[in-house]
């Protein structure tokens, strides 16, 4: 089965990203072999659910056993919110005071970690009578926002005495999860504030994808954060794993064959003829280009999947447009080249262009969501 999200951009152009909804269902069910089985799930949708379209996939996580949505801006919690999904939601960046009254009253939880957003909580508390409901940010190494460790028992302290804030949560960020040395470090400083407060009632988490995965002993936490891992894709983790979870990738990116022709004999291809033709080719052209998130730098180093052969891409790759070496294979205008994913017996990851870009695949699968269609399957 098979469905389409609508947009306010439809390009109307045979190029797509096809999100299988099977494989986030298989992945948070894989994931919860690593999770302790009282600890509730905040699956991260943030950039719009990594490119994958957060309302379209938020059925899936919630059927999936997922608890908690966290996004990195009001306006994307107000997105889910505006498609009538009424689960907990937590923004998990830092959002302006003026958007407060917003988050109240959409039922939007915040991460506050400033005094002024304390002041805004107030002011928000007397002109609806709504309480800002919050989850307490600390910062204990990322050293991006959150409450400096020296100050955060004072501020947990204070946060719980107001009586214009509902306290939902404390949690903090591992910078390194990926470095045991590190992380046991933010854990320490994370144990030690945890240790001097009250935490009834409160959801504690500490733990993202990669931590899980790792298995961290640390039982200060009662809720964790999944992100890539839920799309398929493994993160950076310690050396000491063995254990890994059977992922499947939930994206693909796929384009019909526009044109077909020949390229002659030290004939050059696309702009700068940075490939030139050392015998007869047989070029096809797709619709998808730098504008579509494939990065220029990728030019004469990646490879599609026709008819289940990979096949080398040829030339820079352009705004709209790339072209591929055909030469051998019997295909006509309107066949599919498949740029990301499994066709047949043959698969391209995410993971293979970062490698090449020397960058990480979250960047990557965020790219891809400015012209492209998505289509949903099951």
């Amino acid at each position: 089965m098979k469905f389409q999200r609508l947009s306010n951009i439809n390009t109307k152009r045979d190029a797509w990203v096809e999100i299988n909804l099977d494989a986030i269902e298989h992945n948070i069910n894989e994931l919860k072999n690593f999770i302790k089985p009282d600890s509730k799930i905040l699956a991260v949708v943030k950039a719009d659910a990594y490119g994958h379209g957060s309302s379209m996939i938020t059925p899936t996580l919630l059927a999936s056993g997922v608890d908690y949505l966290g996004v990195a801006s009001v306006d994307e919690g107000l997105e889910l919110r505006n498609n009538k999904f009424s689960c907990p939601i937590l923004v998990l960046g830092a959002a302006p005071v003026w958007a407060f009254d917003y988050a109240a009253k959409n039922d939007i939880s915040l991460s506050i970690f400033l005094d002024n957003h304390l002041e805004a909580a107030d002011i928000t508390y007397k002109k609806t009578g709504l309480k800002t409901k919050a989850h307490i940010k600390l910062d204990t190494g990322m050293n991006r926002i959150g409450v400096p460790k020296e100050f955060a028992v004072d501020y947990i302290k204070k946060v719980q005495s107001m009586k214009s804030i509902e306290l939902q949560g404390i949690f903090t960020h591992l910078a390194c999860a990926e470095d045991e040395l590190k992380t046991q470090r933010q854990f320490q400083i994370w144990d030690s504030i945890i240790s001097q407060v009250k935490t009834d009632n409160l959801l504690l988490h500490c733990f993202n994808t990669a931590a899980n995965i790792a298995q961290y002993k640390n039982n200060d936490y009662n809720m964790v954060r999944l992100g890539l891992a839920i799309y398929g894709l493994i993160p950076d983790l310690p050396k000491f794993v063995k254990k890994i979870p059977n992922l499947i990738p939930s994206m693909s990116l796929r384009g019909r064959i526009t044109n077909i022709h020949i390229a002659n004999v030290d004939e050059g291809v696309s702009y700068s003829h940075t490939f030139v033709a050392k015998k007869s080719t047989l070029v096809a052209t797709i619709p998808i280009g730098y504008a579509d998130g494939v990065d220029r730098k990728l030019s004469n180093k990646i490879c599609g999947i026709l008819k289940g052969r990979k096949i080398p891409q040829i030339g820079n790759i352009t705004m709209d447009q790339m072209m591929f070496d055909i030469t051998g294979i019997d295909a006509k205008e309107g066949d599919v080249i498949t740029l990301l994913g499994q066709d047949e017996n043959n698969f391209i990851s995410i993971d293979s262009w970062a490698e090449i870009l020397n960058t990480i695949n979250y960047e990557l699968l965020c790219r891809l969501k400015v012209r492209l269609s998505r289509v949903y399957t099951r």
